[in-house]
Order: C-alpha cells, then sequence, then structure tokens
C-alpha cells in the first residue's frame, strides 16, 4: 500500500490545522517589509515533516497540550531560520520551486530575516516559560552550526572516514529531526527517560533519511534531478567513502583528484559515479540506511500501539522510501 502524507497526518490534523494559525501568528511583525517576506515564507511551506514529528510523539509520550503548540511553532521557525541563511551560505536562489529570499531580497535582508525568525522561536519559548524545550533546540541548533563547518573543513583536506561522516550528518540532518521528536515529548512528559528515548528515534531517522538523500545523488533511483551534485560540491558521502575505501591506491588517488580538482568536469564527475556504483558504494549506503530504519522502529515498537504510533512507523517509510 502507498503511504501518502495525507494519512500519515490524519491522526493529528485538527492539531496541524489549529498550528497554522500559532505558526502565523509568531511570525508577525508591525515591519511591513518584514511582514511582507514572512507571508511568502509561509505561503512556501513544505510538506511540514518536523510539526508532523512534535504532534506525533507528543501523541505517543501522553497527548497534545498547549506546550505541544510552542513547540511545534518552536522548530519550525528555527527551521525556516536555518534554511534563509543556508540559501545565503550556498549562494542559492532557489528552494522548493520557489525563488529563495535572497534572490528577491537580497543576502543583507536574507539574513536579517533570519535572525528575526530565530529571536521570535526564542522569545516565544521563555514567553511561554518553555524553558526544556529551548533547551533542546538550541542544542540541536548548534549541532547543526557545528556539523556544517566540520563538513567544511573535511572538504578542503577530502580526509572523512566513515566515522566522521556520521557524525556530520548527525549534527547536520539528523539533530533537527531528533529536537522535533524531543520537544514533542517533553511537551507532554516531564519523564527524561521517555524525551531520551524519542529524540533518539529521531535522531536514527534523521541519519537513515540523509544517506537516502546521499543515494538520490549517485542515481540510486531514476528521479529526474541532475546527479553529482555532492561530488561537484566536494563533498563526501556515504557511498563514496565505502568505494574510496576499497579501492586500490591508484584508484582511489585518481578519483579524490576527479573530487578535488576536477569536479567541474561533467565527464569526471560521471567517471566517479561509475566507480561508485561499480564498486558497490550504493549497496553498502542502503544496508546502512537499512539497520538505522530498524533502529528507529525498534524504539517506536517500545510504545503502546496507537494511531499516532502507525503515523510515525509510516512517516519513517515515507522518508526512507521515498522516490524524490
Amino acid at each position: 500500500m502507498k503511504i501518502s502524507i495525507d494519512s500519515i497526518k490524519r491522526p493529528i490534523d485538527p492539531e496541524l490545522e489549529q498550528f497554522e494559525a500559532h505558526f502565523r501568528q509568531a511570525m508577525r511583525s508591525p515591519v511591513p517589509l518584514l511582514d511582507k517576506i514572512t507571508y511568502y515564507i509561509v505561503r512556501r511551506k513544505g510538506k511540514q515533516m518536523r510539526p508532523m514529528f512534535v504532534f506525533l510523539c507528543a501523541k505517543i509520550s501522553g497527548g497534545v497540550t498547549e506546550a505541544t503548540f510552542s513547540a511545534a511553532s518552536l522548530v519550525e521557525l528555527l527551521h525556516t531560520a536555518t534554511l534563509v541563511h543556508d540559501d545565503v551560505v550556498d549562494d542559492s536562489f532557489e528552494r522548493r520551486g520557489f525563488f529563495s529570499i535572497n534572490a528577491l531580497w537580497k543576502n543583507k535582508i536574507a539574513v536579517l530575516v533570519g535572525d528575526y525568525l530565530f529571536s521570535q522561536g526564542m522569545l516565544l519559548a521563555l514567553k511561554n516559560k518553555e524553558y526544556r524545550l529551548l533547551e533542546i533546540v538550541s542544542d540541536a541548533v548548534k549541532a547543526m552550526s557545528e556539523g556544517e563547518l566540520l563538513q567544511i573543513e573535511k572538504a578542503r583536506r577530502l580526509d572523512i572516514e566513515e566515522d566522521v561522516y556520521f557524525e556530520i550528518i548527525r549534527q547536520k540532518t539528523a539533530s533537527l529531526i531528533a529536537s522535533a521528536c524531543s520537544a514533542g515529548a517533553a511537551s507532554a512528559t516531564k519523564d527524561e527517560t521517555v524525551i531520551e528515548k524519542v529524540r533518539l528515534f529521531g535522531e536514527k531517522i534523521g541519519i537513515a533519511f540523509q544517506i537516502r538523500d546521499d543515494l538520490f545523488d549517485l542515481g540510486y533511483d531514476d528521479v529526474g534531478k541532475p546527479l553529482g551534485i555532492d561530488i561537484k560540491e566536494k563533498k563526501l558521502t556515504l557511498p563514496v567513502i565505502y568505494a574510496l575505501r576499497q579501492a586500490s591506491r591508484s584508484d582511489r588517488n585518481r578519483m579524490i583528484n576527479n573530487i578535488r580538482r576536477r569536479h567541474d568536469n561533467p565527464e569526471k564527475v560521471k567517471e566517479v559515479i561509475q566507480f561508485v556504483r561499480a564498486s558497490g558504494g550504493i549497496e553498502y549506503a542502503q544496508e546502512k540506511m537499512l539497520a538505522y530504519r530498524k533502529e528507529a522502529l525498534d524504539l517506536l515498537y517500545s510504545f503502546p500501539d496507537s494511531p499516532s504510533r502507525q503515523s510515525l512507523e509510516d512517516l519513517i517509510y515515507y522518508a526512507t522510501d521515498r522516490k524524490k
């Protein structure tokens, strides 16, 4: 049976509808330019995966409370702020098929908008005295910054080993999903054992999610997108790391040279992709992704069966079986 986002949302449809109003209010500003930009951001929202994790994890941990709406708004505000800043850092002019903030209003305004969203998230938590939620999400933002800087440092030297790769994606990608899950749990219970279990559940999903993205970049599925973007950006992903580890010294040196000095040459990028495919790198990464998925499911199954638990299970499969 094909899993849809609509079926996953079903147990939390009323909460997500209420959340829309909470989030729009949290974005409001008396400054006309800022209000115009935040309205643009709200209109082009994505699948709302992180608020979904917040509400579903709250439901399996004790139930949705008023604090859960603060948690979802806080996570989404900080996530949106990081996306706005990322587009500036990456000099990207498009996101989800829309122009990025920096494309429409230039870098200076985009950075200030990101700062505004960060501060709104912090103030929302402080205003409601949700200090535990603020701690959870602030830890995630710190980890995301550290992960990004670690990746930049390693991209210069192209010396990423598998353990470093997992540390980078744990910080860069998995930390925010883990914070959405643990913030949801913390809004429903004071039991730190439950909160930590739910956080770990989110971290496992986040890691599996990122490995899935790595596989897309090397043509694991025909998704109609250009291949080799990570190679062009000199990012060593799990399939590439595995392939280099298995290679002879001469093949390894040739591939590293292609990534370091010839990453703008489409033929050399294609050569690296073919090398990774032939080495079993794609199959290796897929096995790792499925192992993390299983660990996430094992943690989830320790909670009582419910429609929300089923939706979280479906969300795991949706994230790891997705075709784009």
